[in-house]
């Protein structure tokens, strides 16, 4: 396959285009920022045209200069580029102490200044990260509601495959992006610990030999395969180049069948440190 190729599209429900395949910058602060930047410039040489950051990773200079880069050089030109960012801690009601303020009327009130962004053209379109389907269904039947949310990215993998949010996301138009598709190193600091490494998972890795892939290609090309969009994240020039080829292979139906059995419902990210709060994601079964 051409890695130059045009990665397939799905149309968002505001009408815009978005690449199935994103390239995510999230890192850990050890990671120098330069790193960052070089790999958000490789991943566009090698095709990846949805790139994704927040302001949350503190990166968001590095990313955009390396996009502005690969547009001056001619590489690209920016209306190229789908660029998912997430507001920060300004766009965030608090209170007088500055503690998070997220009940039913401030996530309405958070979306109506996010409305107002894109009535203003500073955004195209509008999504949400880390929603279940009851948080969802707060914007969604908001009186006077101007533009519904066009994606949900959440944490979606082998062992955690959210098939009860994609149906839900699925039947309201809302495409569903999934981070840490090939799992999280135990390692890091904000992942659950004692958690087992997907990529060594012994189904996955007897499939990918069937095919001649690496397991990560194959837990990519699951997710492609049931209508999600994907981020894959690295900042390896090797596995860069190989996530970007899961685009000339097809899993067949048993393939997939045999896949959706890993999921346990399993989670690298739980974020426990906000479990008591009364918007905490994580209490619902989807």
């Amino acid at each position: 396959m051409n890695q130059m190729m045009k990665v397939p599209s799905v149309k968002l429900s505001d009408g815009h285009i978005m690449p199935l395949l994103g390239f995510g910058t999230s890192a850990p602060s050890q990671v120098l920022k330069s790193t960052v930047e070089a790999a958000v410039q490789m991943a566009i040489d090698v095709g990846y045209r949805h790139i994704d950051s927040a302001y949350l990773y503190a990166n968001e200079e590095q990313v955009g200069r390396a996009i502005r880069k690969k547009v001056s050089d001619g590489t690209l030109r920016r209306e190229d580029v789908f660029y998912t960012s997430k507001p920060g801690k300004e766009m965030i009601p608090r209170d007088a102490q500055g503690q998070v303020l997220l009940d039913t009327v401030d996530i309405c009130a958070t979306w109506e200044a996010l409305e107002e962004c894109k009535d203003a053209g500073l955004v195209r379109s509008l999504g949400v990260s880390n929603f279940n389907h009851r948080q969802l269904e707060l914007i969604l039947n908001k009186p006077q509601l101007k533009y519904p949310p066009v994606c949900n990215q959440v944490e979606c993998h082998l062992y955690l495959n959210q098939h009860r949010l994609l149906g839900f996301c699925k039947a309201r138009d809302i495409v569903l992006i999934a981070y840490a598709v090939l799992g999280s190193d135990p390692e890091k600091q904000w992942v659950t610990k004692d958690n087992p490494r997907l990529l060594e998972d012994p189904v996955l890795r007897a499939l990918a030999g069937k095919h001649g892939r690496s397991p990560a290609q194959v837990a990519l090309r699951y997710q492609l395969q049931r209508g999600v969009a994907v981020l894959a994240k690295s900042f390896s020039e090797k596995r860069i180049r190989e996530n970007f080829q899961v685009f000339d292979f097809q899993l067949s139906p048993e393939d997939m069948e045999t896949l959706d059995g890993l999921n346990r419902g399993l989670r690298y990210f739980r974020n426990l440190e906000f479990v008591q709060h009364p918007n905490y994601p994580y209490t619902e079964e989807y």
